[in-house]
């Protein structure tokens, strides 16, 4: 009871209560990245085949964005509806939508597993690949399969640990995983001489200690409540409610795997022609790996936010709900216009940390200023689409992902690259224009829909 009264996020300072749980979630989501992105910066230096390599690990991505998206599906789903249910008191409910959540994760994480052996071949060429980039691609994602439910772990309960107010030992789940893959990475690649399966092989092993870690600290003491066996298996009203919800974080990351793939695809089909396809693929490879990189604090503090407005949500403290949004809008727009600039004026610095080839930093640069002409924008899109999962607002939330990813960009790239001769550069492009209309359309409607709401008084 002490435990729960120290998480009652209806008390004290929004700010600190945010960035209490903020702060150690973009810590741990960077490190998540990071040592993604160490695992190509590492691969995309290897002697000789350095950037067929680095190419490869671009076809790769599609794959672990669906399954990320599995694990969001879980996680986004249950974590928020875990927050409301212990915001109202409801201990066992809260307690049965994280077994739930468990049992779902596990069942989808062995699905995914046997599709991907299967199919991996066809969907690598599908993806956008090479002759000479998906024998690279196949090495590290026959090898990525191994772990395929303990990442599932790793991502889809850690939200759970969050949720219940211990932020620092969710950041440990990532930092856990992540020393472990950067002591691996060079010992493994380079002085083992396994190049890709070696950067593969260690990002198994760190995702299974941060698995181990994660399911350790949910089934003891330290946890307000615990993941027990009796909590276990499938609730079909509780199965729909996470389903429903997390079809946030489900579409965003498919999407992702969707514009990854068709964009590679495109690029591929456009550069052929110049013998520039790989090259193409390379260049929004290490973009959007860039990309990956510095979104995090944003996506770290409206995510480390929803715990917070849920809570108040359920609690009904409303004015603490809109004191949380008018929170993380001014902290973002602040973090990403810096970016934004950063980013614009040294593309070639940020290029140079996966390759080194000159043809790739031409290319890059140029591309890399088209992809991030409105990125600020993004920043909108991210606050309104955590504030609807927040308060449990699933069809918001679905439909402005699914209208920036599939309606907006999914059109503009098989369109752009027919206009105005632009060619494999209309791929590039077709992303500012989605962050413009995209973030606009999504901040608009949460203003007018939930803002709105949160001004009823609250609740005693």
């Amino acid at each position: 009871m002490a435990e729960q009264r120290k998480n009652d996020f209806s008390q004290g300072s929004i700010a600190k209560n945010i960035l209490s749980l903020a702060i150690p979630l973009t810590v741990a989501q960077l490190t998540v990245v990071l040592y993604n992105v160490v695992d190509r910066a590492f691969i995309g230096h290897i002697d000789t085949i350095g950037r067929d390599a680095f190419t490869g690990i671009g076809l790769v991505m599609p794959a672990t964005y669906i399954i990320t998206a599995f694990a969001n599906l879980c996680g986004t789903g249950g974590a928020p509806l875990f927050s409301i249910a212990r915001g109202r008191g409801d201990d066992k409910q809260a307690s049965r939508i994280m077994g739930v959540s468990f049992t779902l994760l596990l069942l989808l994480g062995a699905g995914l597993t046997v599709i991907f052996y299967l199919f991996q071949t066809p969907f690598l060429y599908l993806v956008g690949g090479s002759d000479s980039t998906v024998v690279h691609a196949r090495n590290y994602l026959q090898i990525y399969l191994i772990g395929v439910i303990p990442v599932m772990i790793s991502l889809g309960m850690n939200p759970f640990i969050n949720a219940q107010g211990f932020g620092k030992v969710g950041m440990m789940t990532t930092l856990l995983g992540a020393v472990i893959n950067l002591i691996l990475d060079p010992v493994l690649i380079f002085g083992l001489h396994m190049g890709v399966q070696g950067a593969a092989l260690a990002t198994v092993i760190a995702q299974a200690c941060s698995a181990v870690w994660v399911l350790a600290f949910l089934t003891g003491k330290k946890a307000v409540l615990q993941l027990e066996r009796a909590s276990l298996g499938l609730e079909l009203p509780i199965l729909k409610r996470i389903c429903g919800l997390g079809l946030t974080g489900f579409t965003f990351s498919v999407t992702n795997s969707l514009v990854q793939a068709l964009g590679n695809a495109q690029l591929q089909a456009y550069g052929t022609a110049s013998g520039s396809g790989d090259l193409y693929v390379a260049a929004m490879t290490a973009i959007v790996s860039i990309r990956e990189i510095v979104v995090q604090p944003v996506r770290g503090l409206t995510q480390g936010a929803q715990p917070v407005m849920g809570y108040n949500y359920g609690a009904g403290k409303y004015s603490r709900v809109r004191e949380s949004i008018k929170f993380i809008t001014l902290t973002c727009l602040g973090y990403n216009f810096v970016i934004w600039v950063l980013l614009l004026a040294f593309p070639r610095v940020f290029i140079l940390l996966f390759n080194d080839d000159p043809a790739l930093l031409e290319v890059g640069v140029s591309t890399m200023r088209t992809y991030f002409a409105a990125y600020v924008m993004m920043n909108f899109q991210f606050i309104g689409q955590n504030t609807f999962v927040a308060l449990g607002r699933a069809k918001n939330a679905v439909f402005f992902s699914l209208f920036r990813k599939v309606i907006l960009v999914v059109p503009l790239m098989l369109l752009l690259p027919r206009l105005w001769g632009l060619g494999a550069y209309g791929v590039f492009a077709s992303e500012p224009v989605s962050d413009l209309i995209g973030g606009s359309a999504c901040y608009i409607t949460m203003m007018c829909t939930v803002w709105r709401d949160m001004k009823r008084p609250d609740e005693a």
